[in-house]
């Protein structure tokens, strides 16, 4: 076994694993910047036969005040969930972690279902509890039900869970609580999935008692579909939903001003065109959603417009776009990673956006997973995470740093749709700094994987950048809407199936 190998396997929660560099592991990608020591935060405990072990994948954060908290993955199956989901706590703003499992969803922690996915986290300050947000899977694999988990001592030990929702096939769940106490719905939390057995069905649901019971899911005024939706709440109360298309060819928005008593159209934000990440690495252009001090609301994709030669793109870059209200939405800008020229494709990011902050001088934070070559296969494609930041509200942006990698394909758990380290990460800022959480891999020792959840020993500075945000041209837009109609086609002859709802049967 590689020293580096050795290193993962043993690493036990807390430990900051600064000889990962020294290993070889981490590089600075093309910066004078060195790369961070890494923190592993959890590794996969379990035993059970029908899933892949030690894999941990798809990690959420929130913060609040100095307490961090993550949830995810864990003993990844190839068709669809996990043996459980794993949680990771910080109560002095990511300096050191605990961590966990949640009791009483899966039957590895005294629950009746045979697997559990897309776990989301948020906190309620009116009623002092954090929450994760998952669905139960079946061993048929279908999905009947949302459910939340409550922590009433701040994310250390957490209840059984409580159903939030009902239904037969749901999927891409998601969670956020109204924390501002002005406003008339101070304490409200809401969650948000589809209907995948119809169509995607978009619907909400509202809690208002710490989520302890949660109300009658409505859909939006004009019954849309979707994907992967991620409220943010804004400090007048009005809920904002950036959400994907059900064929992903599209962002869209929809909101409450009611606090959940109706829910407007979903209108369109933005076509969207995408270059399909090679080597079967599982991705899509799910939105990555925050909010400011002043409720300006920022929204993160992966999107091909602006690498595009010959009518077809060549790789992506993570591109945003802002609203101040959830209806009206700024023209898309591309965050300059590198140059239109370089051969890296970027994808799966996780954005933050520190909640003290906002307008002109709003700290942006974000972290994403690239190949250095697009162009690459299953077997020479090398997996990277990298790291940039913004302090005047994603105008300018720093040089990136490069957090972990390279990893093989081969390292990473297995799915019905290629390999897998989640669709989607996230980062959240605490005490000013920023913190991602992200799965890093290293060679499996035979059928044993080494992914895990990891996190910056300490957290990382927003540094002020000299990189301009790129705004799409007409040309190019007109171009990503000509690649997304042709996407779209290719979803509808293919029967219209979700892209993103591969936890459902």
């Amino acid at each position: 076994m590689s020293l580096a190998s050795l290193l993962l396997r043993l690493a036990r929660p807390g430990l900051v694993t600064a000889a990962l560099s020294a290993a070889g592991l981490l590089f600075t990608a093309g910066t004078a910047t060195a790369a961070p020591a890494l923190t592993q935060l959890s590794t996969d405990p379990y035993t059970n036969t029908t899933s892949q072990h030690a894999t941990e994948v798809e990690p959420d954060t929130f913060a609040y005040g100095s307490t961090i908290v993550s949830a995810f993955q864990v003993g990844r199956f190839t068709d669809g969930g996990g043996s459980n989901v794993g949680f990771a706590t910080s109560t002095d703003s990511g300096a050191t972690w605990t961590n966990g499992f949640l009791p009483g969803i899966t039957t590895q922690a005294g629950g009746s279902y045979a697997r559990v996915s897309d776990a989301s986290v948020a906190y309620d300050a009116k009623h002092n509890v954090w929450l994760v947000s998952a669905i139960p899977i079946t061993a048929s694999v279908t999905v009947p039900a949302v459910f939340t988990s409550r922590s009433t001592d701040g994310g250390h030990t957490w209840g059984n869970p409580v159903t939030t929702a009902t239904g037969s096939s749901l999927d891409k769940n998601w969670i956020v609580c109204d924390n501002t106490a002005t406003s008339a719905f101070y304490g409200n939390c809401y969650t948000e999935y589809d209907n995948n057995g119809n169509g995607d069905r978009i619907q909400m649901t509202t809690s208002s008692d710490g989520g302890l019971t949660w109300g009658a899911p409505k859909t939006t005024a004009n019954n849309a579909t979707g994907l992967g939706g991620q409220p943010v709440v804004q400090p007048n109360g009005t809920v904002v939903v950036p959400i994907a298309s059900a064929s992903e060819t599209s962002i869209r928005a929809f909101t409450s001003t009611n606090g959940g008593s109706s829910w407007t159209s979903a209108t369109t934000v933005t076509t969207v065109s995408t270059y399909t990440v090679h080597g079967s690495l599982r991705s899509g252009p799910l939105p990555s959603a925050e909010i400011d001090a002043a409720g300006k609301v920022y929204v993160v994709w992966q999107d091909c417009r602006f690498r595009t030669s010959g009518g077809a793109c060549t790789s992506n870059d993570i591109v945003m776009s802002t609203s101040t209200n959830g209806t009206t939405w700024s023209t898309v800008v591309r965050i300059p990673i590198d140059a239109t020229t370089s051969t890296v494709d970027h994808f799966i990011p996780g954005l933050a956006v520190d909640p003290t902050t906002s307008g002109s001088t709003a700290h942006l934070a974000l972290a994403y997973y690239y190949h250095p070559v697009a162009n690459c296969t299953a077997a020479t494609c090398q997996l990277d995470v990298g790291y940039l930041s913004s302090t005047n509200g994603g105008s300018t942006w720093s040089t990136p740093t490069q957090l972990a990698g390279p990893m093989s394909h081969s390292w990473l758990a297995s799915t019905t749709q290629g390999t897998m380290v989640g669709d989607y990460i996230s980062t959240s800022f605490s005490a000013g700094t920023a913190h991602p959480v992200f799965a890093v891999a290293t060679a499996p020792t035979g059928s044993v994987f080494h992914e895990a959840m990891y996190t910056p020993a300490t957290g990382l500075s927003a540094a002020a950048g000299t990189a301009a945000a790129v705004p799409a041209t007409t040309r190019q837009n007109l171009a990503s809407a000509r690649l997304a109609a042709i996407a779209y086609a290719q979803w509808l002859a293919a029967g219209g199936t979700s892209g993103g709802g591969e936890d459902s049967p």
